[in-house]
């Protein structure tokens, strides 16, 4: 498995891993939480509930590790009205999601809008962009995006917003920022169009685009 290889031939090599069980709960912790907000002592409270005790240094240090060794990507948040970067409620997204199936067993399918958000990072990043998770009061951007000439976007995915509850979620946290950057919202909905300036966009139209 290639995970496994990268794990013998890379960290355990690099790293002093004193508890390859508890290395594992957490590398399956952060893969099941793609899209979503953690800390390491969220996720040390979580494992030891389960009985699978561990402090938040150690997972800290392990998730150190993962990111060091290219498995995850780890995303700061950014508070846009005040801009200024936030230093906790992180997200990680994974470099390969094929390795969610062979870790977990879970089919792509599952838990579809955060795997397409992940998907969207990888593309953000293929492209040189910086990225950020932005904090806009209360709410969350998925993306806040800046290219290497400085131009900004905001990006929000969802898997689809085809009832109204669903779109009216995804497109409060834009509503709340004041600027006049491009405000970007990409799902699998074939349909497409504009809200109060918000374009909406087909995620394969969006990835296959130059």
């Amino acid at each position: 498995m290639v995970f496994k290889n990268i794990y013998n031939n890379d960290i355990s090599r690099r790293y002093t891993i004193y508890a390859e069980e508890s290395y594992q709960e957490v590398v399956n912790f952060l893969i099941d939480s793609v899209g979503s907000t953690v800390s390491a002592g969220n996720i040390a409270k979580v494992l030891t509930a389960n009985k699978k005790k561990i402090d938040n240094k150690t997972v800290s240090k392990y998730i150190d590790t993962l990111v060091e060794a290219y498995l995850f990507y780890k995303v700061n948040r950014y508070d846009i009205k005040r801009k200024q970067h936030l230093a906790t409620q992180e997200k990680y997204y994974l470099v390969d999601l094929g390795f969610r199936n062979a870790l977990l067993g879970k089919e792509l399918a599952s838990d579809a809008g955060h795997l397409l958000e992940n998907i969207i990072y990888l593309e953000l990043k293929r492209r040189n962009n910086q990225v950020w998770i932005g904090k806009t009061k209360n709410l969350e951007v998925d993306f806040v995006v800046r290219n290497n000439k400085g131009y900004t976007q905001y990006i929000q995915v969802a898997q689809t917003v085809q009832n109204t509850t669903a779109l009216e979620r995804e497109l409060a946290p834009f509503y709340n920022i004041s600027d006049h950057h491009e405000k970007i919202l990409i799902t699998m909905d074939y349909d497409t169009g504009t809200y109060d300036g918000i374009k909406k966009i087909n995620a394969l139209d969006w990835l296959t685009k130059d």
